[in-house]
């Protein structure tokens, strides 16, 4: 993946409620479809992303991580979300028999948890998030890798 041509956006997230407004941020400025990718050590903070996310899209409930299941989907009002959580994936063929083809094709946000685990099946991200532990907090590093991931980043830059 080449990034386009802005520098990552570097977000420091001192708290759970720091990781869960980005997410709401992310969804306020978010363009459909999206791939998104959230890279980052087990406990960075990926499915806390991800429910700021849902929860900014609208989504009511409990967001739980499908570290079995291996995606969980949302209908959200006219938009599908379809949460992968790839960190149990035994082999990335596996993602063939899950049916990633037919996810692709729809146009909906998609959001892959541990990513590095489906390559070379996985299509390329709109927009990473890689999270790593600082200390106390997190720090988010926003990087896009297309037009629709620039206008996201752009977005969440703005609302910094």
């Amino acid at each position: 993946m080449t990034p386009v041509d802005t520098p990552p956006l570097p977000i420091n997230l001192p708290d759970e409620a720091a990781t869960l407004a980005l997410g709401e941020r992310l969804a306020s400025g978010l363009v459909w479809p999206l791939k998104l990718y959230l890279q980052g050590q087990l406990g960075a903070g990926k499915t806390t992303l991800s429910r700021g996310l849902l929860q900014g899209l609208g989504h009511v409930g409990s967001v739980k991580s499908p570290t079995y299941t291996l995606v969980e989907p949302y209908t959200l009002g006219e938009h599908d979300v379809y949460h992968f959580d790839l960190y149990r994936l035994g082999d990335p063929e596996e993602l063939e028999f899950l049916g990633l083809r037919d996810y692709l094709e729809q146009p909906a946000l998609l959001v892959f948890e541990w990513p590095e685990r489906g390559a070379p099946w996985l299509p390329s991200a709109d927009l990473r998030i890689q999270l790593d532990v600082v200390d106390e907090g997190r720090r988010a590093t926003v990087t896009a890798y297309s037009e629709a991931g620039l206008t996201v980043l752009k977005h969440v830059a703005s609302e910094q």
